[in-house]
């Protein structure tokens, strides 16, 4: 018997592969929703790249119901995104386009699903980003989409937002996440204030266990100074 059953956008990713591992290895049925297949997750959705939003969510929230076949799932968890630079000077459109994609769109369609096929109290667990508290003008796409995904959170905690009743909806809010390529993009940062991808992945258990779970529509900072990360609600 497992645990429970997760599913995680965005699973083939640095954060993503990390929560795939971190739910198997506490004996969970986790799946996979990417634009590439995850082999460690019990089942990989393959989102078909070229499809527009509407038929992107259609095909995730239909494979994820033929996956757990009448079954619930105790968490949604969102770890899809990208970054992307630019002021408004240009390639604006693009850039925000891509970010829209990326983040908006992935999150939506999490949030559909979680809609169809989360248990009652479950956990749906969005991606923002605390500098998309504030303006961003040196990747106003970037910010944008985030303080979407932001706005997404809080009124997915609402009454009558479609989820089941009793859901937990959060949003974490990192700065800096301890991934390969951001170390190798950034070998001379000071790594004791980036925030380990297993810890992330240790707070999305926690909630799915309902430990220590934050209040319904919290935008959480993720704040790490000298190795010890902080959860800090944004107000």
């Amino acid at each position: 018997m497992s645990a429970g059953r997760v599913v995680i956008y965005g699973g083939k990713g640095a954060l993503g592969s990390a929560c795939v591992e971190h739910f198997k290895a506490n004996n969970y049925w986790v799946g996979s929703i990417d634009l590439s297949e995850n082999d460690k997750a019990d089942v990989s959705i393959v989102v078909p790249r070229d499809g527009s939003w509407s038929e992107q969510e259609a095909t995730v929230v239909g494979k994820v119901g033929e996956a757990i076949a009448g079954e619930k799932l105790d968490a949604v968890i969102c770890v899809a995104g990208g970054w992307a630079g630019g002021n408004a000077k240009k390639d604006l459109a693009k850039n925000a386009d891509l970010m829209w994609k990326q983040s908006v769109w992935t999150s939506s369609i999490s949030a559909a699903v979680a809609a169809q096929h989360l248990k009652e109290g479950g956990l749906l667990a969005l991606t923002g980003a605390k500098p998309a508290l504030e303006g961003t003008p040196g990747m106003i796409g970037y910010g944008m989409a985030k303080a979407a995904v932001h706005q997404l959170t809080r009124s997915l905690a609402g009454s009558n937002s479609g989820l089941p009743s009793g859901s937990l909806v959060v949003s974490i809010l990192p700065v800096t996440l301890d991934t390969p390529m951001n170390r190798k993009w950034m070998p001379d940062a000071d790594f004791s204030t980036w925030t380990p991808l297993k810890e992330v992945a240790g707070l999305f258990l926690n909630w799915t266990q309902a430990q220590e779970r934050p209040k319904t529509g919290s935008l959480l900072q993720l704040i790490t100074k000298c190795d010890i990360t902080e959860l800090i609600a944004a107000e």
